[in-house]
């Protein structure tokens, strides 16, 4: 099927304000620069549909497009960027948070990690918060036309090995390009087999 129709909807700080309607969501965050916006647009193919910038923390939005009438992309602020000062960070957690734990319609959320970085504190507790609380999620590595294929399998491996000290079994791990489009196919597969179900 793949994404035929990309349409941007509405954007909010207000969890009360998102769509109406019980149509699945599908949100992706990560760090600050993880390559969120590239990946949006790569998976719908749409130059701009997601604003990207060279500078960290533009996302401070619920950002919620939607895909072939059928299902909603949501793009969610970034956590962690330390610029933003105490007060913007504490903001941004509460809209991240509120999102997270009250949407109904919240299908599967698919946390972005930088693959030329060791394990980060930051990802590794924010993935455990949503262990926590029982958040469905997939890990997607960004960024891997950036390092080789051997030093990729080594830094994922590095990951799960880290996960497995908390967790008894991994979430799906996928990996992706936006510049190279690669992982596409396989993100998009998984969004419609979960759908399907």
């Amino acid at each position: 099927m793949g994404i035929i129709k990309a349409e941007f909807v509405i954007s909010n700080t207000d969890v009360k304000k998102c769509p109406a309607g019980n149509l699945p969501e599908y949100a992706f965050i990560g760090r600050s620069n993880v390559g969120k916006s590239s990946l949006i647009n790569m998976l719908t193919d749409r130059k701009n549909l997601a604003k990207t910038s060279q500078k960290p923390g533009k996302t401070q939005l619920i950002n919620h497009f939607i895909i072939n009438d059928a299902w909603y992309l949501v793009d969610l602020p970034g956590y962690g960027y330390a610029q933003r000062g105490k007060e913007g960070r504490a903001r941004i957690q509460h809209i991240i948070e509120s999102y997270l734990l009250e949407r109904q319609e919240l299908t599967n959320l698919f946390v972005l990690i930088d693959c030329r970085h060791e394990p980060q504190q930051i990802d590794l507790e924010f993935m455990a918060w949503l262990g926590e609380n029982n958040i469905p999620f997939a890990i997607i590595f960004t960024k891997t036309d950036k390092i080789s294929k051997s030093k990729l399998h080594e830094n994922i491996q590095a990951y799960t090995a880290k996960l497995l000290e908390e967790w008894e079994e991994l979430p799906p791990i996928l990996t992706s390009s936006a510049e190279k489009k690669e992982g596409r196919e396989e993100i998009i597969r998984m969004i419609e087999e979960i759908n399907e179900q």
